[in-house]
């Protein structure tokens, strides 16, 4: 793998760490003591917050904003526009009107498991963890954990099917069965979460 490749007009951290061949495009921020892995790409304008912890071959697609204490596991899509919060209940202020700062609320950080996306225009409420592989349509809102391999969708998500490892939706085969069109595989549904592939 080759050096990380770094956009003039990015603005990284000297503090913030890169693996090989990550790309870091126009106008992304990567903040103090982040940490990406190996072969990551970041889109113009992508935001990566402090301390955020990304792993390899993650996507952040364009404006995609990731705030801490966020962990994105290998192979994560984060579509464009998407944003990952870290604030249960935003103010700009206290009680007392004075401007809140950093450490004045409990920062909440998502956690998107291994090989999941994220649609273009979605937000995952902060304290939420989105299941290995699981699917969130664009322009959701989620508001509660995904399982493993969920296709959720809506305000707030909800799930509307399964996807297999390939991202496609899965058919049912017969009571609990699952298959995947694409890659044959078979899962299998108990109790409104789905293992696999068998």
């Amino acid at each position: 793998m080759t050096e990380p490749r770094i956009a003039p007009t990015a603005d990284v951290d000297p503090s913030a760490q890169l693996g090989a061949g990550t790309t870091v495009w126009h106008l992304a921020q990567i903040r103090e003591k982040a940490v990406l892995g190996e072969g990551c790409i970041l889109g113009r304008g992508a935001y990566v917050g402090p301390g955020v912890r990304i792993g390899d071959r993650v996507k952040l697609q364009n404006y995609a904003l990731v705030y801490e204490p966020a962990v994105l596991e290998d192979g994560v899509f984060v579509g464009p526009a998407a944003v990952l919060t870290n604030d249960v209940y935003p103010r700009s202020t206290d009680v007392d009107g004075e401007l809140k700062r950093d450490g004045d609320w409990p920062a909440e950080g998502v956690i998107v498991r291994r090989g999941a996306s994220v649609g273009a225009r979605a937000v995952i409420v902060a304290g939420r963890t989105v299941g290995r592989h699981a699917l969130v349509a664009a322009g959701a809102v989620v508001t509660k954990d995904v399982p493993d391999f969920a296709l959720v969708a809506g305000t707030p998500a909800r799930r509307i099917g399964w996807v297999g490892r390939a991202g496609v939706t899965l058919h049912e085969q017969s009571p609990g069965r699952w298959r995947c069109p694409d890659t044959g595989e078979l899962y299998d549904e108990r109790d409104g979460h789905l293992s696999g592939p068998l």
